[in-house]
């Protein structure tokens, strides 16, 4: 079996971590599919959203890479669409820096979340000790990565690190069903708005508004506008085409 399995139904891609006899931890394989998987997704017109999980009982419970040579996380916030992990048990080390690499995180109530580097005299080398910060702030990222402490998932609901905690069983059919009404949207206004956002958190305000009103602007020369605006008229559901 792959270590990474790809599917797409819809507009709606799924990407499930299959190394479950090791937690999904990360190897070269793993995350060189990844790397590809994700520059197939910016070069697919027709996908609009993307899921990620982990097959078993983990989501990803860290990292057996070289240390500097793939950066599996970086290639996740590279995806140019909205971008949902559903997380289930462990999101620790390499695990939680692909979570913090995607846009919305949802949990089960048996996840677990750390990073736990600076134990073993490291620290993490993926973007977990930008993106923590900037997701639940500078105070309780330090908190976690200086006492390399594992929080629970209600815990990672309280601090933002999570949207929601589900129960196990449901947890699949929440992000399935966010997806979609994700996907129901305008597919070229998506990823501006997460352009803007992401882009926009390391500017000032001055600069991100005007990023933000080129966009929309640019918007209004799309076909997808016309049909949300046509589709608001005639009281029906939009049909875009990212176009």
């Amino acid at each position: 079996m792959p270590s990474v399995i790809y599917t797409q139904k819809g507009h709606i891609a799924r990407i499930v971590l299959n190394r479950p006899e090791a937690g999904n931890a990360i190897n070269q394989p793993m995350a060189q599919g990844l790397s590809e998987i994700c520059g197939q997704i910016n070069r697919d017109d027709d996908v609009y959203v993307v899921v990620v999980t982990g097959a078993g009982d983990s989501f990803c419970i860290g990292s057996e890479l070289e240390p500097g040579k793939y950066r599996p996380a970086a290639a996740l916030a590279a995806i140019d669409r909205p971008v949902i992990a559903a997380i289930d048990g462990g999101a620790v080390g390499e695990g939680l820096e692909l979570a913090l690499g995607c846009d919305i995180r949802l949990a089960s109530s048996r996840a677990r979340f750390g990073l736990p580097q600076v134990a073993r005299g490291l620290i993490p080398m993926d973007g977990g000790t930008q993106r923590l910060p900037r997701i639940v702030g500078r105070g309780k990222a330090l908190e976690l990565l200086l006492t390399a402490a594992t929080i629970n998932a209600q815990e990672a609901l309280e601090i933002g690190l999570v949207s929601r905690v589900l129960p196990p069983e449901k947890l699949t059919d929440e992000a399935e069903a966010l997806a979609e009404g994700i996907a129901a949207k305008g597919p070229i206004a998506l990823r501006y708005l997460k352009e803007v956002v992401n882009k926009g958190m390391d500017m000032t305000l001055e600069q991100g508004l005007r990023l933000e009103a080129d966009l929309y602007f640019l918007l209004h020369t799309t076909s997808d506008r016309t049909e949300g605006i046509r589709a608001f008229l005639e009281k029906r559901k939009p049909h875009f085409k990212g176009e």
